[in-house]
């Protein structure tokens, strides 16, 4: 656990005083049936039935009855005042995972936010239940021990003390083990998991004896820490038995000596009811409770509180070191806008490298295209660029710093394919990335210089209200675009953003992108094109075409000499409308019709997958696409 966590655990709970005190008033109610349960009992014996007066004795039973009901009202207050205190973590733990998924496109804040933050919820209300449970109950068994028979307090309380104390000075070591246990668990899933997938690739690798011995020292070390677990549980049982089993064999035993210092019958029957059906039930839901649901809290804290980059808040001014002309853009410095040095990058330990070996510099203002086939690995690259993906050998760097760190972050801005809208206003929407707000002037250069002024037309203005589901794709990208020209950061990386925009807008998207201002003074962003088009490759000032092992980086003419693969995606020779074809494949099969054969019309379909047909105007006879 974080060093910190408990000094914030104290903070929090001193915040939540009322929810706190609410918690303990009904507790305080409920635990009045366990004071009367042996009060009642003892006396019913001792003046009612023993005495020859059954009445007496029913009535102490029936009063008995009526704090067991009102002990079940006060457990039924109990939850809302419990919700209270639980729910706010809850909150406070989605607020960070969000916050970190934002800043840093944590990979894991799904399973944070359905799963671990789910768990913490549970094991700190279960915690928060059962401690509350042993205090109130406690409380009232050794009060009824005391008013029945002061002897009897020692007796019982001096075992209780003596096994608590046992149960908490191993409370921490059992933690550490049940953290271990559940760390080898983790990682064991996780080793089988990539193991599964990959079944196929291991026995034609031969790769068997390698992967068996892998998991089985993660096997092996599951089972060491589990028996070190199973070990110290023995302490747990212990404390129990001293706690809650001894006191019971000492009353018994010491019986007569009690009745012969004046303890009555029925005294001795209220203190093992006492011990039987209150203390026991509540010590054993404590130690259970607290060694299970207390480890799997402190593990899911510790992964949830990691420190996490703080968000500008919005209306709050930029850092001084980030203040410009553009609305507080970062400068980047004599640095490389962009670095990648010997990158490498595989999906998994025995996958084939998707990145091998890949240098490359983008400098301040630079516009850089990455074209090449599905699957070659354009969007992991752009991943890898963003910090979104660390590099199994070799470095990324943006403006001079890793790009995984809170430096690199500030200076780069990811747009995927997938644009986000959310629900409120236009200009909410555009500014989102903004420290300080942009005039209504700004926001209408950036629409223009996107081309978004029809939707800014249509939806009434930048006050008006936005409905993510009302949008088509083409118009969510273009207002993630306008965000993007409007972000401080001076490194954009489109990743397919304009997939949906016909050609025309998507120019005049890349267009804008790549000459907005970048620093306080003259100079231009930086751009990186995950390339949907062969044309946002001409426009490029560099082209980085990936393409396996022969993967080349240059200007276009040069690459029309150098790449074969460059020409079939450009067209070649005869032209731009020519469909692409394999640039490995001997047999030069085309991949689709060409222009001209029977049946196709003229006309002339993109290669790629379906989602990424042209559009009509993009076509060489500017014609519509049939049935084809």
């Amino acid at each position: 656990m974080l060093p910190e966590l408990p000094s914030a655990g104290l903070r929090f709970l001193a915040a939540r005083r009322g929810a706190l005190a609410r918690l303990a008033g009904w507790s305080a109610l409920e635990a009045a049936h366990t004071f009367a349960l042996g009060y009642a009992l003892a006396h019913a014996l001792d003046g009612g039935f023993l005495a020859g007066r059954t009445g007496t004795g029913l009535g102490w039973l029936a009063a008995a009855a009526l704090a067991v009901l009102a002990g079940a009202y006060g457990t039924g207050r109990t939850y809302p005042a419990l919700a209270a205190v639980v729910e706010p973590l809850r909150d406070a733990l989605v607020r960070r995972v969000v916050a970190r998924a934002l800043a840093d496109g944590d990979g894991a804040a799904v399973s944070r936010l359905t799963h671990q933050v789910e768990i913490a919820r549970d094991a700190f209300a279960g915690l928060l239940m059962v401690t509350r449970s042993f205090v109130f109950t406690a409380a009232g068994a050794l009060t009824g021990l005391f008013l029945l028979a002061p002897e009897l307090l020692p007796v019982v309380a001096g075992p209780l003390v003596l096994g608590l104390a046992l149960f908490v000075a191993t409370l921490r070591v059992l933690a550490r083990r049940q953290e271990a246990f559940l760390v080898a668990d983790e990682e064991i899933a996780r080793a089988l998991g990539e193991v599964c997938q990959g079944l196929r690739d291991v026995a034609a690798g031969g790769a068997g004896s390698r992967v068996r011995s892998e998991v089985g020292a993660l096997v092996d070390t599951q089972r060491a820490v589990a028996g070190s677990l199973a070990r110290w549980s023995v302490a747990r049982i212990a404390a129990l038995t001293v706690a809650g089993r001894l006191p019971v064999v000492l009353l018994l035993v010491s019986a007569p000596w009690l009745l012969g210092r004046g303890v009555t019958p029925g005294a001795l029957v209220g203190a093992l009811a006492y011990l039987t059906q209150s203390l026991l039930p509540a010590l054993q839901d404590l130690v259970h409770g607290v060694g299970t649901s207390g480890a799997r809290l402190a593990v899911v804290l510790r992964r949830l509180t990691l420190p996490a980059p703080a968000l500008p808040e919005v209306g709050a001014p930029p850092p001084e070191e980030v203040k410009g002309r553009a609305g507080g853009r970062h400068p980047q410095g004599s640095a490389p806008a962009l670095s990648f040095h010997r990158l490498t990058f595989a999906y998994g330990p025995h996958a084939a490298p998707v990145v091998h070996e890949l240098t490359l510099t983008v400098p301040p203002g630079g516009h850089l295209a990455v074209v090449g086939p599905s699957g070659v690995g354009k969007s992991t690259l752009a991943g890898l660029a963003a910090g979104l993906l660390a590099p199994g050998a070799g470095s990324v760097s943006l403006g001079g710093a890793p790009a995984h760190s809170e430096a690199a972050r500030a200076l780069r801005l990811l747009i995927p394919q997938e644009a986000y809208v959310f629900s409120g206003t236009l200009a909410e929407n555009l500014a989102y990335l903004r420290h300080v707000p942009p005039g209504e002037d700004e926001l209408a250069d950036a629409a223009r210089a996107v081309g978004m002024e029809r939707i800014v037309g249509r939806l009434g203005g930048f006050a008006a209200p936005v409905a993510p589901a009302e949008l088509s794709a083409g118009e969510r990208q273009q207002i993630a675009l306008a965000r993007a020209y409007l972000s401080p950061a001076p490194i954009a990386l489109l990743d397919e953003a304009t997939c949906h925009l016909d050609p025309a807008a998507e120019a005049r998207a890349e267009h804008a992108l790549a000459r907005r201002p970048a620093v306080a003074g003259d100079g231009r962003g930086t751009l990186v094109v995950i390339a949907h088009r062969a044309a946002s490759a001409l426009r490029a000032d560099r082209i980085l075409v990936m393409d396996g092992p022969h993967t080349v980086c240059g200007e276009h003419t040069e690459l029309l000499r150098v790449s074969p693969l460059y020409r079939d995606l450009v067209g070649g020779d005869t032209g731009p409308s020519d469909p692409a074809r394999d640039a490995r494949d001997p047999y030069r099969v085309d991949a689709v019709a060409r222009p001209r054969l029977a049946g196709d019309r003229g006309h002339v379909v993109a290669h790629g997958s379906v989602r990424e047909v042209q559009a009509a105007g993009d076509l060489a006879d500017g014609g519509a696409l049939g049935r084809e």
